[in-house]
């Protein structure tokens, strides 16, 4: 479980192909806090750390995982967004993220508005149906309010504390980017249509 809040950003070290996956190394001081089989959101994705060694760790990504997330066309050298799992006791600032991405969306614009940068992502009904104006959604692991959603996409409106700690700070149209709903929303939805 994670909060959505993004820890730092980090660098795609390695990926290596093997079988129906990849194998990824992620450099990142975070890597330090840690153990082999501990949960680490990567562009919201939650992975199992393997060999973490102080800077980096490796973790496995299956085909599934591939398919349903941007994490497919990483390359090294790429900069990702990390968050470490949620602990007992912590404070919980952004909103309940799994870190198991619904789907991906499309940036389809980038447009500054005073000190903020609002953010137009385009993506399809099958997460739209889920999206509510001033409703939470994790784009790349970061826990986001929706500004505005019509039958095409979403709005995001971006704070400089999340353009400078985030991968966000260069967005361009056109970039991928994971989208995972409120997971109450789903739960609602099923409990509705059992009725």
């Amino acid at each position: 479980m994670f909060t959505g809040l993004v820890e730092s950003t980090a660098r795609v070290r390695r990926v290596e192909p093997g079988g129906d996956g990849v194998r990824l190394e992620v450099q990142t001081s975070l890597a330090a806090d840690l153990a082999h089989g501990d949960s680490i959101a990567v562009n919201g994705v939650c992975l199992t750390a393997v060999e973490p060694d102080g800077d980096s760790f490796r973790a496995d990504v299956m085909a599934e995982t591939l398919r349903r997330s941007s994490l497919g066309p990483l390359g090294e050298g790429d900069e990702v967004n990390v968050e470490l799992a949620l602990r007992a006791g912590d404070r919980l600032g952004g909103h309940m993220v799994q870190g198991h991405v619904d789907g991906t969306g499309e940036v389809e614009s980038v447009t500054e508005e005073g000190f903020a940068r609002v953010v137009r992502v385009r993506c399809g009904p099958e997460i739209l149906r889920y999206v509510v104006e001033k409703g939470s959604i994790a784009v790349d692991g970061v826990s986001l309010t929706v500004a505005s959603v019509d039958e095409g996409g979403f709005t995001v409106s971006l704070i400089p504390e999340t353009l400078e700690r985030t991968t966000f700070g260069q967005a361009t149209a056109g970039r991928v980017v994971n989208l995972e709903v409120d997971v109450l929303a789903k739960y609602v939805e099923k409990l509705v249509n059992r009725a």
